[in-house]
C-alpha cells in the first residue's frame, strides 16, 4: 500500500502534497528537515491534514502530480472537503 498525504504548516500557512508508503516516519522527516532542499524545510510544525490509501505507488504518484499541477490552494481545500474527487480522478485515468 501507498499513501497520498497533505500536510499543513500554520507557520507558513501552506499545504504540501506528497506520497509515501509510511506516513508517520515521513511526517517526522519533514519536521526534522531531513529533505534539505525541500519545500517543507521552511517550517517544523507540519501536521497531517489528509491521507488517502492507494492500491499502489503509481496511483499515489498520479494523484500527487495531478494536485501539484493544479497549483491551487482552492483545489487542495476542495480535496480536503470532498475526498471523493480523488476517486473520480483515478477513474478517469
Amino acid at each position: 500500500m501507498h499513501h497520498l498525504y497533505i500536510i499543513y504548516s500554520k507557520k507558513l500557512d501552506r499545504y504540501y502534497v506528497g506520497e509515501t508508503p509510511e506516513i508517520g516516519p515521513r511526517l517526522a522527516q519533514h519536521n526534522a528537515h531531513h529533505f534539505k532542499r525541500s519545500f517543507t524545510k521552511g517550517a517544523e510544525d507540519w501536521q497531517l491534514v489528509f491521507s488517502k490509501e492507494c492500491k499502489d505507488r503509481g496511483d499515489a504518484c498520479y494523484l500527487e502530480r495531478f494536485i501539484k499541477r493544479m497549483k491551487s490552494r482552492k483545489f487542495v481545500k476542495k480535496v480536503l472537503e470532498r475526498p471523493c474527487i480523488l476517486d473520480d480522478i483515478l477513474a478517469k485515468r
